[in-house]
Order: structure tokens, then sequence, then C-alpha cells
């Protein structure tokens, strides 16, 4: 049995979710504050892969509407490669498209402030990090059904 940290990668936040490849769904995990540095997002996914006992890291990468990398999927690979140069955990790339928009209608809309008014600063960023956690749980779980359908067609 394998198991697999899902990454939503966030200009501010890094959504989590976990799962093991036995079949059972993914499930969203926590959000890390980004760190400034490369080092500092290292030692805390190391924590958690330890933690956790993570064998392979699944990194959304988004893509543009129409397929291709963009500036953004630039920006995500450049910090993979500097995670992978910091850990020993194998990291694989899973499309991303659409995961954000999918968590938000998952979890429906941000609830309204007090008296009905808008919300506040913190439930905004607390409604974020749990978009970001469910979004790296739809990553997740689209790298598991890949691998159970390249699975069936091999078998």
């Amino acid at each position: 049995m394998t198991r697999l940290l899902g990454i939503d990668l966030g200009e501010r936040r890094i959504g989590l979710a976990i799962a093991d490849d036995d079949g059972s769904p993914a499930r969203a995990h926590s959000t890390l504050r980004r760190a400034s540095n490369a080092d500092r997002d290292a030692a805390a996914l190391e924590a958690l892969i330890d933690a956790n006992e993570v064998d392979e890291l699944v990194v959304g990468l988004p893509l543009e509407a129409s397929g291709v990398e963009g500036s953004q999927a630039a920006i995500t690979r450049a910090w993979a490669a500097a995670m992978a140069e910091r850990l020993t955990t194998p990291i694989r790339f899973r499309d991303e498209r659409l995961t954000s928009h999918l968590a938000e209608a998952r979890l429906g809309p941000m609830k309204r402030g007090r008296s009905g008014g808008p919300p506040s600063r913190t439930q905004r960023d607390a409604y974020r990090a749990r978009v970001d956690r469910e979004a790296a749980a739809i990553i997740l779980q689209d790298e598991l059904d890949a691998r159970v359908a390249q699975a069936e067609h091999r078998g």
C-alpha cells in the first residue's frame, strides 16, 4: 500500500490531502501557510511526510484551459523542483484545471458575516483554506482514479 499526499500549491497557502492507494477516497488534511523560502516549505512538508508515513507527493499542475503550461505551471514546477532537492519523497504532477471551482461547489458558498453582512477577513481566510484542502483532495482523487483505470487497462 502506498500513502500519497496531494498538494494544491497557491501563492499564500498549500492545501493538502492524504490517501492510500487501497481504494479508499482522498480526504482533505490541512493547509500550510506558504513560506517565504523553499527551505521552510520543505521542512513543513517533511514533518507531514514523516508523521503520516507518506510515500509519494502528487502536486497539482495548473494548466491553462487549452492544456498548455503557462506561467503558473512554470512556478509550480520550479517549486516542486526545489522540494525535490530537499526531500527524498518522489513527486508526480496531476492536471488541476477547475479543481478550485469544484472544491467551492462541494463546500457551498462562503458564510455571511454578522447580521448578514460581508464575511470578515478571518472568515474569508478560513474559507479559502478549506477550498485549498478540498482542491488538494480532488487532485489526489484524480490521481487515484487514474491509477485504477491504468491498472484495469493493463489487467
